[in-house]
């Protein structure tokens, strides 16, 4: 839905636009007009103005700056322009939470949650913190936000495509939830629901139009055929995940995607190609400044090579706590 959003009528995008580093060395000043007009490559970006603090005063250009890093290929992004409206909230709570800077993406989620906003925003806002938590092991406390998610999707336009998006999320993080808490029954339940739901959405409309949906479905079902020790399972589904990945246009789906197949591959009897891929993801992960992402590949690596990883995992935790991250102290079970 997002990916690749630069690219959209402009010709010389994609030379400017190879990685999210390249992008970063080359267009250190990126808020200039100079640069926006350079990556963007269309009258559009001539007519953009600065204020008095240097920050981008047009809407359009701004979201479109913000989605790239969000769901684009500049995921490392930063500093990120102001957000203005609840949509650029979310898309900078979404870049920020993929970089580790969890206190930051914290604080733009605060203002979906405003008494009397918009439902969609709010039960978006709700499922990508319970993302957050998620991720450093609060699945418990993640759930009651996902919970909140779906109360809140479900109080929206109910035909709407943007609605259905935020119902999967909701739906989605609550078999997240589930899985990591042991309860792989209910993930799965949670997980065909979802697959329903937007198959017959996208029968409806004649066309696929959750891709990002897609990718969350498939990761965490590999996930929970992982945790089930069931290899022949995980495999095709971290599969899916990258192939819908490469579609999408997300630097950041794209490398979760390699690390959850990394993951799949480790039942296999030569572990070489998980290690590859693994630490793959690692340098990938470090090169686009998506911390979150360098720590798990760092601990998957260093299981699979003992001491590889260990460093590059305990600086990451460094980092993300010193950015407002809160690691769960106990099981979430």
């Amino acid at each position: 839905m997002f990916g690749n959003v630069l690219g959209v009528g402009c010709s010389n995008t994609q030379d400017y636009l190879r990685s999210g580093c390249e992008f970063l060395r080359e267009f250190p000043d990126w808020t200039s007009p100079a640069v926006l007009r350079r990556i963007g490559g269309c009258n559009d970006f001539a007519m953009l103005t600065h204020d008095a603090r240097g920050e981008v005063a047009n809407s359009a250009p701004r979201r479109e700056v913000l989605a790239s890093a969000a769901f684009g290929p500049v995921p490392g992004l930063h500093p990120l322009p102001a957000a203005h409206g609840p949509e650029q909230h979310w898309l900078r709570a979404v870049a920020l939470g993929g970089q580790g800077r969890y206190a930051a993406a914290r604080a733009e989620l605060a203002h979906l949650r405003k008494p009397g906003g918009p439902h969609l925003w709010a039960s978006l806002g709700a499922s990508t913190e319970a993302s957050f938590l998620r991720q450093l092991g609060g699945h418990r406390a993640a759930a009651i936000l996902d919970g909140r998610a779906l109360s809140a999707s479900v109080r929206g336009e109910p035909a709407s495509e943007p609605s259905v998006q935020a119902w999967c999320d909701a739906v989605t993080g609550l078999a997240a939830d589930a899985l990591g808490r042991g309860r792989l029954g209910v993930c799965g339940a949670l997980l065909d629901r979802c697959a329903s739901v937007l198959d017959a959405t996208e029968s409806e409309a004649g066309g696929q139009s959750f891709l990002r949906q897609r990718i969350r479905i498939a990761w965490v079902g590999a996930e929970s055929a992982l945790a089930a020790g069931d290899f022949a399972r995980a495999r095709p589904r971290a599969d899916r995940a990258v192939e819908l990945s490469r579609e999408f246009g997300s630097v950041r789906h794209s490398v979760k995607s390699d690390l959850v197949r990394a993951a799949s591959l480790t039942g296999q009897p030569d572990r070489g190609p998980a290690t590859a891929l693994a630490a793959d993801v690692l340098a990938r992960a470090g090169e686009y400044g998506l911390i979150p992402l360098q720590w798990a590949a760092a601990m998957l690596l260093d299981g699979l090579d003992p001491g590889r990883g260990a460093d590059v995992r305990d600086l990451c935790e460094t980092s993300i706590v010193h950015r407002g991250g809160r690691f769960a102290e106990t099981s979430p079970r």
